[in-house]
């Protein structure tokens, strides 16, 4: 879901977070998907151009599965085509053997595979009735409800949620009527 969220809406304009490819580098860091350390031989051009892409694809293929349909997947198969990967023996933090894998591709498909990765496990695991886009008409976020009801609304109720209420109340005090 986090992936959707690299773009937000304010004031009726789209907001890219990732205006280079050092914002995508960041971006995977924070998402523990990468170390920025390790990414010296990236295009940072090809990085923007190809995260931008599979972001696109994963909006499209989430947007189908939440209607019901299950979308063309090629697009996300060649990011999880250019993956490769192999096993690699390592101690963990205990000194206990963990079996891991390392990315042996190329360095944007390296950096994106992980993504593309959790977008396919999002598709064939995830209740997609979970899967929400917040209800302020303002907000283009998404997020998985895990609330012991199911019934959340918003990306933050201290934001949207809050935002949402004072205009209805607002509007409720001039007369208006409902929002």
């Amino acid at each position: 879901m986090d992936l959707l969220n690299t773009e937000a809406q304010k004031n009726g304009n789209v907001i890219d977070y990732w205006n280079s490819g050092d914002d995508v580098l960041k971006w995977l860091e924070r998402c523990g998907a990468v170390l920025t350390s390790a990414c010296k031989e990236v295009d940072l051009d090809e990085l923007l151009a190809q995260g931008r892409a599979l972001r696109t694809l994963a909006r499209r293929l989430i947007v189908q599965r939440k209607e019901g349909e299950v979308g063309d997947v090629s697009g996300l198969n060649k990011y999880l085509g250019a993956y490769l990967t192999a096993p690699h023996l390592e101690r963990d933090k205990e000194g206990n053997l963990v079996l891991i894998r390392t990315a042996r591709g190329g360095a944007t498909a390296s950096l994106l595979g992980p993504v593309a990765e959790a977008v396919a496990q999002l598709l064939v695991e995830r209740n997609f009735s979970l899967i929400k886009q917040c209800e302020h008409p303002d907000c283009i976020l998404w997020f998985y409800d895990r609330t012991k009801a199911h019934k959340r609304r918003w990306c933050s109720m201290a934001l949207c949620g809050n935002r949402y209420k004072a205009a209805q109340f607002r509007n409720r005090r001039s007369g208006g009527g409902t929002v």
